[in-house]
């Protein structure tokens, strides 16, 4: 509609062509504390909200292929509605009892999307010496999801040893 000098908006007209268009925006959507809007497709946004877990646990592993750790339950785990993108972050503190032999850790994906756990995505440390200490974290911009309710978990490895991991956390921001 387009207002002209000296008409009159009837009720209808308001609801539909002031009030409607309001209850398009942003802050009219929001419904959760800290969400953050992403478009979706051409004049669509959606809210979303990201996610955080931490597990302060030690766990080992001596697998050459990714897996879950012993003596720790599965994870950390973040399950969260994306569109085809989300920001990953994650980070554990790790060392390894044989040197020169590199400790992994990577994410999978389930639900909506399946993506396995991969190097090319992975947190690696490599000691120089038996038992080194590394305390790091990774970011990895996820472009391949498809969009809905996906899974992400952390998984780990080692090339030889004994991996020893703790302090582990991830964060999903989905797109």
């Amino acid at each position: 509609m387009t207002a002209v000098s000296g008409s009159v908006y009837t009720a209808a007209q308001f609801n539909t062509f002031v009030r409607d268009n309001l209850n398009e925006t942003a802050p009219a959507k929001a419904v959760t504390a800290g969400s953050y809007f992403v478009t979706t497709s051409l004049n669509e946004i959606t809210e979303r909200v990201g996610s955080r877990t931490t597990d302060a646990a030690s766990g080992t592993t001596t697998s050459t292929s990714y897996t879950d750790l012993t003596a720790a339950a599965v994870g950390p785990v973040v399950t969260a509605t994306t569109g085809s993108l989300a920001l990953v972050i994650w980070g554990a503190q790790m060392s390894n009892d044989t040197p020169d032999l590199s400790t992994r850790v990577s994410v999978g994906v389930t639900g909506a999307s399946t993506i396995a756990e991969s190097d090319v995505r992975a947190l690696s440390f490599d000691p120089s010496s038996a038992g080194g200490l590394f305390q790091g974290s990774h970011a990895v911009f996820y472009d391949d999801l498809t969009p809905g309710v996906n899974t992400f978990t952390l998984k780990y490895r080692v090339a030889g040893g004994t991996g020893t991991f703790l302090r582990r956390r991830l964060i999903v921001l989905p797109y």
